[in-house]
């Protein structure tokens, strides 16, 4: 059979010129080709994750998401192929910036650090032999990368809002730049509160595009749950985790729709959902074991 082992380890080289590539552009906006050349990289990178999903799943006759290594490779294959669709549609160097130093660790996590082990393919056990396996981690694995990314762009947010504030705090501070105050206030204003609208507009609607995903994943889980193990709910780290996670976002897209939160407020909120997201997918399986446990490696 043909080894799928090495494309995430040449994926992760791409990324890694890939995310140097989106940072210089950024520095140097006019130098056109490092811009395409990022986008390029990125996109070879989806390539090779998606060629490795499909030599794996046509190789073990199941969807390779039983084990920690496949979905990382599929976490890193969604998030790829979300910020290849938001750049499309933003024109925007930042998504690639913020996107790609993760997708580097994401990958180079999976295919140089986890041991040989636990990137191989084993046979499924009874409860994964079901056809919600599809369909409930691939709805948790997709609104994970989602969210992910629409929370990465409310911390930006944060940022952009922090550095702004320090800025207009120094040239407070020196009364000599009185002047150069008024000035900077009229030209950066416009540029500034445009960028950071436009962060924070599209770390809502990526949210909201996500947190449909997360629902569906909860209750396909409950479903396939109750008919693996005879109950719906068991309250597991790890379902307790996407429940928390669930909330987190709910309590966002709630504040932002009828209570008309923008901005500072509701990046904070969707910076919080970020940390929660990493304990739910990653840290439960570190940190202590449970039904979900297929991830422990201590």
């Amino acid at each position: 059979m043909f080894s799928d082992y090495k494309f995430p380890v040449i994926a992760c080289f791409f990324l890694f010129f890939a995310m140097i590539s989106y940072w210089i552009s950024l520095a140097f906006p006019k130098i056109k080709f490092l811009f395409f050349g990022s986008q390029l990289l990125v996109l070879l990178s989806n390539f090779l994750f998606t060629l490795t999903l499909f030599i794996r799943w046509k190789n073990e006759n199941y969807f390779p998401l039983s084990n920690l290594y496949e979905s990382l490779i599929f976490l890193s294959w969604a998030i790829s192929s979300i910020h290849l669709f938001l750049e499309i549609q933003t024109k925007s160097r930042l998504i690639g910036a913020l996107s790609t130093p993760l997708l580097f660790f994401l990958s180079g996590f999976s295919s140089l650090t986890l041991p040989t082990e636990m990137q191989k393919a084993l046979p499924l056990v009874p409860s994964l032999q079901s056809n919600w396996l599809m369909m409930h981690v691939t709805m948790m694995m997709i609104s994970y990368a989602t969210l992910i990314l629409g929370s990465l762009l409310s911390l930006l947010y944060l940022m952009f809002l922090f550095f702004k504030k320090k800025k207009t705090e120094k040239l407070i501070g020196d009364p000599s730049n009185s002047l150069i105050l008024e000035t900077k206030k009229e030209e950066e204003n416009l540029s500034k509160l445009a960028l950071l609208q436009t962060v924070d507009i599209w770390s809502y609607r990526i949210i909201g595009l996500g947190f449909p995903f997360l629902t569906i994943g909860i209750i396909s889980g409950a479903v396939w749950a109750n008919e693996a193990w005879g109950a719906y709910w068991s309250w597991d780290p790890k379902e307790t985790w996407a429940l928390i996670t669930w909330l987190i976002f709910a309590i966002y897209l709630h504040s932002r729709l009828l209570k008309g939160w923008q901005g500072e407020k509701a990046a904070l909120l969707g910076s919080g959902g970020f940390f929660v997201i990493w304990i739910c997918y990653l840290g439960v399986n570190f940190l202590g074991k449970g039904l979900h446990s297929y991830g422990w490696v201590f």
